[in-house]
């Protein structure tokens, strides 16, 4: 696992999508064990506190659930979830403003599908 600390967001968000894209990979299959809040705490050299705040992030969204005296586990239907919420902020991210930037330089949507499958052939 690596992880590239980004100081101008939290750590535990970070640890997060880190789970996240290891889930989406399929580095973390469904209804498989995640590393303990201690283990990430070690691997990345931060507080079990910050690791564990980002591990309960994904609880609480559903993504992942706890065994009482095992550890967490991917929920079944993980996957399929984190892509919708991926595509999702794909869209928002990267097309919406796309297509603003699109329209104040005007290029037209033509334009603009020839400029992405140009971009697809590199």
């Amino acid at each position: 696992m690596t992880l590239i600390i980004d100081d101008s967001r939290p750590i535990f968000v970070q640890i997060a999508e880190r789970i996240e894209d290891d889930i989406i990979q399929g580095r973390l299959p469904e209804e498989s064990q995640v590393p303990s809040k201690n283990e990430f705490a070690s691997f990345y050299q931060i507080n079990p506190a910050t690791a564990a705040k980002g591990v309960n992030l994904l609880v609480d969204e559903g993504i992942l659930y706890k065994k009482r005296g095992i550890g967490m586990f991917v929920a079944t239907g993980a996957r399929a979830v984190l892509v919708e919420k991926r595509k999702e902020q794909f869209f928002e991210q990267y097309v919406v403003t796309m297509l603003r930037e699109a329209e104040k330089l005007g290029i037209s949507a033509d334009q603009l599908t020839d400029m992405i499958r140009r971009g697809d052939a590199k």
